[in-house]
């Protein structure tokens, strides 16, 4: 649950259709933890809209009518030095799916889907974790670290290779908690918690955290969000 003392998630919508703007709008900012702070009908008025706003967090359309959502993902990033990208599409297009997460979307919802839904997606993506369904998240990783080739006891080894220690900063890892937040957490220095990582990412065969999150949902290391909670 959110916590209430904290500063409202500032939110920037992208599509491009009027009355999907507006009803999102609404739904958004009828959660007090959270506030649209910018709206754009496509990916290059968004941009010129982030050269003086600030946002925590941005749900992108991958279909915006004479563009496609996804070239503007790697430009989003840049623009707004770290805000998280959550996909809210009609697309069913389990591809673009794939290549939106590769670009480095933090996660996906179809518009299908209910209300609840987009608010919990919102509140993890911030939070620093992966919204994805099983299926998007097997065929993102067979993607990202090539895991297709390798054999199941090849795969089990790998996991098998893991200390008690190196599973407990993945199982943070996958709540979005920070270096500094998980040596708190687990009373170590931040350096053993990047020692632990470089560890982790070479046993595992991941190149970053995203990498090692999606791998970790993958292959059962950490459970799958649970919209219902």
């Amino acid at each position: 649950m959110s916590n209430r003392s904290s500063p409202p998630i500032r939110i920037m919508i992208i599509d491009d259709h009027a009355v999907v703007r507006a009803g999102l709008r609404m739904l958004i900012e009828s959660q007090p933890s959270m506030s649209v702070v910018a709206v754009a009908s496509n990916g290059t008025e968004a941009l010129e809209l982030l050269r003086t706003e600030t946002v925590n967090m941005i749900l992108l359309d991958l279909d915006l009518g004479r563009e496609n959502g996804l070239r503007f993902i790697p430009e989003l990033h840049e623009a707004t030095k770290g805000a998280r990208i959550l996909v809210l599409t009609g697309l069913k297009d389990r591809e673009a799916h794939r290549r939106a997460i590769k670009l480095g979307a933090m996660g996906i919802v179809e518009k299908d889907q209910a209300a609840e839904i987009l608010i919990k997606a919102i509140e993890k993506v911030n939070a620093g974790e992966v919204w994805l369904d099983r299926t998007t998240m097997g065929n993102v990783l067979s993607e990202m670290t090539g895991k297709t080739a390798d054999p199941p006891d090849s795969q089990a080894a790998r996991i098998k290779s893991l200390t008690d220690r190196e599973r407990e900063v993945i199982t943070l890892i996958a709540e979005g908690l920070k270096n500094k937040q998980i040596g708190e957490r687990l009373f170590i220095s931040e350096t053993t918690v990047t020692h632990h990582l470089s560890s982790i990412f070479s046993k595992l065969g991941v190149s970053d955290r995203l990498e090692l999150v999606i791998y970790s949902f993958g292959n059962n290391l950490v459970r799958m969000p649970n919209p219902r909670k």
